[in-house]
């Protein structure tokens, strides 16, 4: 089939979704998803929206937290636009019917969460995500103008004359199109199913980083995953994400003996940056050859079940008591820092192309993004990238770049030439089936040079094997383990080139962090750049 619009959203998160609410109006929209918006990962956004909405709060103090959690390598200007916009944003949530949670004052009610200085996290309940998701399709979808493609995955960006001018894409019963427009939003999430073990539904698959980087645009920051500390790790129980607003609430990580132990390793305790919590477990479970836990039985039973109905009943399906019982958890693979690089519009190194969200790199998150930062960052820079797509084209200007050191270039192409064309060869069929194992256990929460070495021969093959059986005819189950093998490729050669550890990146064989060589981007791009490293600038 072959479509026209004059604007084409792929993905129906927050990102998109807030993009279309602008679009309305300024001419026909096409939104491609892979599947409702409940399956994004919006829609499994527990914990909530940060915003300085509070009367002890300020868009100042916001900044600071988020410069602190992203370890020296957050964009100023992203963050700064980030915060004192986002308010005006939240608010019009309020005002579009979203059913944050409200204190007895009648104000949104506002919890805290892990390394925020005040309490300025806005929640419905555990189930915020879903709630901004439902506002936002009810109020866009059916709007005049708007044509919505359901259960079609975007495979490739069709770029012509330099410029996006379109997506090619494959529905769930086979049929393959091909849609124009004279802009494309790219809104399509992240990529935790690279990783096997995820808080991330089954269609995070990297597609839209996947079709980014095969059309040429350039991709920044992908060594920092960031691994989400607290997810339920029953055994036969499915791995499901134990919101970081349960910490914020009074939670505590304990150990089998019963010791609350997150002192140890953070002042902050309990409400450490994410990247220092995680690790902190790790160590823990290292240290003591045994489970770490999760604990509320010390806070009011009924409130805290009403607070979390959602995960009180996930919890109980695996036969645990929330509020009374120690609840096994361990890291999972939760949210990508790094995507396609764009400037504070939404622009892509791709004339007429542009990313929003997961998928999007703005610089807002450095090396560890802030919890509940990301709706923010989906609403915020979502609305501006419509506005961008509807004004007249300008120049892109993306953050310049700088030449890498000498052994880091000498580290990239060893990286690069790793995974050989012949190791492919003989290889297991189900290779692909391998990747977010092979990635878990090399290039998950604490890597070092001989698991990323195994991890690229691995990932290597697997993306070289699928990509040369790609054909406009594929189906949608091949792009999607295209875009895996794809992206884990991107990701471990990234982890491979940075010798230091630093925020979500954690070397083993290179502890310290190292702002004197390593507090720059290192970014890629298929043409004509490749093996960049990108400056602070």
């Amino acid at each position: 089939m072959e479509l026209q619009a004059d604007f084409i959203v792929v993905g129906g998160g927050i990102a998109g979704l807030r993009a279309l609410a602008s679009l309305v109006g300024r001419g026909d929209i096409l939104l491609l998803t892979k599947a409702g918006p409940a399956e994004s990962n919006t829609g499994y956004a527990q914990g909530g929206i940060a915003a300085a909405i509070g009367p002890d709060d300020s868009p100042e103090l916001h900044l600071a937290d988020t410069l602190a959690a992203g370890a020296g390598l957050c964009d100023r200007a992203a963050v700064d636009l980030l915060v004192h916009e986002g308010p005006r944003y939240v608010r019009e949530l309020v005002e579009w019917g979203v059913p944050f949670d409200r204190g007895p004052d009648g104000e949104p009610a506002l919890a805290r969460e892990g390394a925020h200085s005040v309490r300025r996290v806005l929640h419905a309940r555990d189930v915020t995500g879903r709630e901004i998701a439902r506002t936002l399709w009810q109020r866009g979808s059916s709007a005049a103008g708007v044509r919505v493609l359901h259960d079609a995955l975007a495979t490739t960006i069709d770029v012509i004359g330099g410029e996006c001018r379109g997506v090619r894409f494959v529905c769930g019963d086979g049929r393959t199109g091909v849609a124009h427009a004279r802009a494309v939003l790219l809104a399509t999430g992240g990529a935790g199913r690279v990783f096997r073990e995820t808080t991330n539904p089954a269609v995070a698959t990297g597609d839209g980083l996947a079709m980014a980087y095969r059309g040429g645009a350039r991709v920044s920051d992908l060594e920092f995953v960031q691994f989400h500390p607290t997810v339920l790790s029953a055994p036969g129980a499915a791995r499901f994400l134990l919101s970081e607003a349960l910490r914020g609430e009074g939670a505590r990580l304990v150990n089998a003996d019963g010791d609350a132990f997150m002192t140890r390793y953070d002042p902050a305790g309990d409400l450490a940056p994410r990247d220092v919590v995680a690790t902190a477990i790790v160590r823990e479970q290292m240290r003591t050859g045994r489970a770490v836990y999760l604990s509320l039985a010390h806070l009011d039973a009924g409130r805290v079940r009403a607070r979390f109905p959602t995960i009180a009943q996930v919890c109980a399906s695996a036969g645990l008591d929330l509020a009374k019982d120690a609840l096994p958890v361990s890291p999972a693979a939760h949210y990508m820092c790094g995507g396609v690089d764009t400037d504070l519009e939404g622009r892509t190194s791709i004339p007429g192309l542009f990313a929003a969200g997961e998928v999007a790199c703005t610089g807002v998150h450095g090396a560890n993004r802030l919890a509940s930062n990301s709706l923010l960052e989906g609403l915020v820079f979502g609305a501006r990238a419509a506005a961008a797509m509807a004004a007249p084209p300008v120049p892109v200007r993306l953050r310049p770049l700088r030449v890498a050191p000498a052994e880091a270039q000498d580290t990239a192409a060893a990286a690069s030439a790793t995974p050989a064309d012949d190791m492919g060869r003989g290889l297991a069929d189900d290779i692909v089936a391998d990747v977010p194992a092979a990635m878990w256990e090399g290039a998950g929460l604490v890597r070092d040079a001989e698991g990323l070495g195994r991890t690229l021969a691995v990932v290597g093959a697997a993306s070289r094997r699928v990509e040369r059986a790609l054909t406009d005819a594929s189906t949608r189950t091949t792009w999607e383990e295209a875009s895996v093998a794809l992206v884990a490729w991107l990701v471990t050669r990234a982890a491979f080139r940075r010798q230091e550890s630093r925020g979500g990146h954690r070397r083993a064989d290179f502890p310290g962090r190292d702002d004197l060589h390593w507090q720059l981007h290192i970014a890629d791009q298929r043409v004509p750049l490749k093996d960049a490293i990108e400056g602070q600038g």
